[in-house]
């Protein structure tokens, strides 16, 4: 009896033990790189600041953000268009008080450092749909783009769809688990734009990020809850705004900020990484 005994307690523990191994195998988000995808010169920051700054300037950033998960590459917005890199005096706006912006890396060579091509990337999330942002969601035809169904249904320029109807897309209505275990939530945050969305990422060391897009610009904007003058919606806005520090709360999350200058400068850029 106490062979047989000893004998099915070997079999537990080498179950017990075979589960353990399996529990350990790695889920969820495992890096997440933060790439330069532009940088220019705001020639008067007061269109963010309305009722102050008047011509002043300010540089801004434009950061998109690399998430190797264990199911696959996503990537979240596509930055200045890499063709602006070509162009010596970057991409200039009609509007002198504008971003008049540069591209000193392009998108396609930060993802050759990591030995990725764009056919790796198998979806793509863009906070907007303004070209800053959108500006290479084309070098990924392949990928599928998680983008809200308002944002996708607004009209561009003379009423010219904002993206290629052959391009795959997952119109969203509202938050979005993209990969259904909670490491990355599409947060709906509406105001600057009438679809735009932030980014809720999950890291195992760094902990919970919130990726801005424009719901919030800089520091400041965030610190006094100022609302551009080019939202489509100021209540949406301040709403959006609530609903992200709601989270940052919850999350114990960290605010990175899309356009911040001092904070990206701060960060650690590809091809290093958070993990």
């Amino acid at each position: 009896m106490s062979r047989i005994k000893l004998a099915f307690a070997v079999i537990i523990l080498a179950l017990s033990g075979h589960g353990a191994t399996a529990q350990s195998e790695k889920t969820g988000v495992e890096k997440l790189y933060v790439l330069n995808c532009g940088e220019g010169t705001a020639g008067d920051i007061s269109r963010w600041t309305p009722g102050l700054n008047e011509g002043k300037t300010m540089d801004f950033v434009d950061t998109c953000y690399l998430i190797k998960h264990s199911k696959g590459w996503f990537l979240w917005d596509t930055g200045i268009a890499d063709a602006v890199a070509a162009m010596p005096n970057g991409l200039v706006p009609a509007d002198p008080k504008a971003v008049t912006w540069r591209r000193p890396k392009t998108l396609q060579a930060q993802l050759e450092q990591l030995g990725l091509k764009p056919e790796d990337i198998k979806a793509v999330g863009v906070s907007h749909t303004h070209p800053d942002h959108t500006g290479n969601v084309e070098l990924f035809p392949q990928a599928v783009l998680f983008v809200q169904k308002t944002e996708y249904d607004w009209p561009g320029a003379n009423n010219e769809p904002r993206f290629k109807p052959s391009h795959p897309v997952e119109l969203l209505s509202g938050d979005k688990d993209v990969f259904g275990d909670g490491s990355v939530t599409v947060l709906s945050t509406p105001g600057h734009t009438p679809g735009h969305q932030s980014l809720l990422v999950k890291l195992p060391k760094t902990g919970a990020v919130v990726l801005s897009g424009d719901a919030v610009h800089f520091r400041d904007n965030w610190d006094n809850r100022r609302v551009p003058s080019m939202n489509v919606s100021k209540d949406q806005t301040t709403a959006s705004m609530q609903k992200i520090a709601d989270t940052l709360g919850k999350e114990k999350a960290q605010l990175w900020i899309n356009h911040d200058k001092a904070q990206r400068d701060s960060q650690k850029m590809s091809p290093e990484f958070y993990d």
